[in-house]
Formats: C-alpha cells, sequence, structure tokens
C-alpha cells in the first residue's frame, strides 16, 4: 500500500484555478495533492535579440521555489546571486515542453514568459509546473487573440507531465515526497494531447531498471496525462 492509501496507477487529486494574477496575460494555480504551483504568462512586445527579423516569437519559462515550499526554509536564490542546476534544468525543461505544441511564426516576434512559482512543495513540482502552465499559455494567447495581437491560433495541441516511478518494486505513478525521496527508479514525462513523447527522464536510484519497467511506466504516464488533458480541456471550456 502507497503512503497515500492511493492505488498504483490512481493519481493525486488535481484542481486547476484560472485567472488568479490580476495582472498577468494568463495565469493558473495548479495543485496535485499537497503540490501547489502558481503559474502565470506574460507577454513581452519583444522577441529576444537574436530572433528579431526572423518573424519568429519565443516562449520561455522561470522556475522558483518559496522559502517556505517545504518543511524546513529554504534560502532565495536570489539572495544567492545564482541560480542552481535544478533551478535551471527544470526552467529549461517546462520551455522546452510549452515550445513543442507551439508555432513560433504565428507569434510575430513576441516573447511569453511563464512564471511557476512553486508555493508549497509535496513531489512532482516540475511535471506539475507544466501541466498548469500550458493553461497560463493558452489564457495568453487567448488574450492576445482577443486583442488582435495575434490573428491565427499559435497553440498546436495541449501538453501535460506526469512523474512515474519504481517504489518497493512496484510501478507507480504521480508520487508525492515519501515515494520521491525512496523510490528505486524515479521518471517524469511529458506528452502532447495527441500522444507524441516530448520528453522523458529517468533515473535509476542504484539498480537499474528493465525495458519491461520502462514500458510499464510508460502506460501508466499514457493514462496519466490523457486524464490531465482531458481536465485541461473542461477547464477552458
Amino acid at each position: 500500500m502507497r503512503p497515500s492509501k492511493r492505488a498504483p496507477d490512481e493519481m493525486r487529486k488535481v484542481s486547476f484555478e484560472r485567472n488568479i494574477a490580476r495582472y498577468a496575460e494568463g495565469s493558473c494555480l495548479v495543485k496535485f495533492g499537497e503540490t501547489h504551483v502558481l503559474c502565470t504568462a506574460s507577454l513581452e512586445e519583444k522577441a529576444p535579440s537574436w530572433l528579431r527579423g526572423s518573424g519568429k516569437g519565443w516562449v520561455t519559462a522561470e522556475y522558483s521555489m518559496l522559502p517556505r515550499a517545504t518543511v524546513e526554509r529554504t534560502r532565495r536564490e536570489s539572495t544567492s546571486g545564482k541560480q542552481s542546476g535544478r533551478t535551471q534544468e527544470i526552467q529549461r525543461l517546462i520551455g522546452r515542453s510549452l515550445r513543442s505544441v507551439v508555432d513560433l511564426t504565428q507569434l510575430n516576434e513576441k516573447q511569453i514568459t511563464l512564471d511557476c512559482d512553486v508555493i508549497q512543495a509535496d513531489g512532482g513540482t516540475r511535471t506539475a509546473a507544466i501541466t498548469g502552465a500550458w493553461i497560463a499559455l493558452h489564457d495568453c494567447i487567448h488574450w492576445m487573440k482577443s486583442r488582435s495581437i495575434i490573428t491565427g491560433n499559435p497553440l498546436r495541441d495541449h501538453v501535460a507531465a506526469v512523474s512515474c516511478g519504481i517504489v518497493k518494486g512496484v510501478p507507480v505513478i504521480d508520487l508525492d515526497y515519501p515515494e520521491d525521496s525512496s523510490a528505486e527508479t524515479d521518471a517524469n514525462f511529458v506528452m502532447t494531447g495527441s500522444g507524441g513523447l516530448v520528453e522523458v527522464q529517468g533515473t535509476a536510484e542504484g539498480k537499474p531498471f528493465s525495458e519491461a519497467e520502462l514500458l510499464s511506466l510508460l502506460g501508466l504516464a499514457k493514462n496519466g496525462i490523457s486524464s490531465l488533458v482531458a481536465m485541461q480541456k473542461s477547464v477552458i471550456g
């Protein structure tokens, strides 16, 4: 039995609350159980300098944890003068995931920045951030279209993510912190609404995992992401 009493293929309770930030062009508070992430989308009038004149826009992301998102206070990275390697890796993952479903040529050399701030962490913060950031991005694009900033629809598909792992020899989905900290194998899957794989991150903590175990984790992820995409569709109407 899992610490949360869930079945191996059972996710935590997931919820999305849109329009949570008054000034952002798009925003969403996403909750995967006790993991809560505030995602905001901000439109910037200029694309990065290296894209100017190309006709393409850009989608990027920043990620951070509030000091008391965890049991003990974590020092703000801004006070140390640099981001940790973990933070840089996660925000690049979020940016890549969102760009995979955006036609950048339709953004008219504008940039959309997704800020993903972890309010409370209990495992799976990166996967929650990707899933909630898609809704914030969707609402930002809708905001742009309603003001004739763009005419087409650059958003080609949904994207969502979920963690999976092997805990005490059993493949499970959507790990909370007690499972994440003790898993023999830890993996994150990012997929589109049409079923395409965007990114797979998998690590064995000691004993290597087999191909059969990887396929088992992938099967769990496909079902979980399918349910997340269905929730995204329901939330945006």
